[in-house]
Formats: C-alpha cells, sequence, structure tokens
C-alpha cells in the first residue's frame, strides 16, 4: 500500500515539474527574444515576474517541491530520485507537440535508456 502511494506521489510531482517547465517555457516565449547582458536582464526577470504562464510555472514548481517533501519522508531517495527522470522524457515528447521542438533520434534512444532504467527501478 506505501509503495502504490509513493509511486502515486511521484507520479504527481512529474505532472507538477513537467507542467512547471513547460508554463514556464510558454511564458518565456512570450516574453520574446532578448539580448544577455547586465543591462537587459533586470527588464525581462520584472516581465518574467508579472507574466501569468511563469507564476503558474513556479506555483507548479512549488507544490511539486512540497509533495517530494512527502516523497521523502516516505521513500528511499536511491529508489525515488531516479523515477524523477519520467519528466525529461514527458517534457521532450510535450515540447515536440507544444512548441514545435526537434526531437532527433538521438534524443529519442535518449529517452527510451531513460524509460528502461525507470523500470527497473520501479521494480526494485
Amino acid at each position: 500500500m506505501v509503495k502504490s502511494v509513493v509511486l502515486a506521489l511521484i507520479t504527481l510531482d512529474v505532472v507538477l515539474n513537467v507542467a512547471g517547465q513547460l508554463s514556464l517555457k510558454y511564458g518565456m516565449s512570450q516574453i520574446g527574444n532578448f539580448a544577455i547582458s547586465f543591462s537587459t536582464l533586470p527588464p525581462v526577470f520584472l516581465k518574467a515576474a508579472t507574466n501569468l504562464n511563469v507564476l503558474l510555472g513556479l506555483v507548479c514548481y512549488g507544490l511539486g517541491f512540497l509533495v517530494w517533501l512527502i516523497v521523502l519522508a516516505k521513500a528511499e531517495v536511491s529508489y525515488a530520485y531516479p523515477l524523477i527522470s519520467l519528466g525529461y522524457v514527458f517534457t521532450a515528447i510535450l515540447a515536440r507537440i507544444m512548441f514545435g521542438e526537434a526531437v532527433s533520434v538521438t534524443r529519442m534512444l535518449g529517452i527510451l535508456v531513460t524509460c528502461l532504467g525507470v523500470f527497473l527501478i520501479a521494480r526494485s
């Protein structure tokens, strides 16, 4: 029972982190292209701090952090933490779908290897 609850919490944490990452990406794409310099970054950070998608991403990360604290209290970190790598898988797939990002064969193979590793860890 505890293991299934822990897996559900890890899954929730992954979902929150993926949602956070994609929301941050979408929010920053709304801000647009900018030069990276000491003079341009403060206005960019101000725009980011007032962008609803960036704020939503931060809320998702915050909630994910709280869920992760519960996971750490109930599971071995050597078991739980590698499962978080599923976030890489879902983020890459959804970035391809939502933002049209290039996901090469090499990246897909890396995702496949990650999935295999998560499968092996989840069985332990």
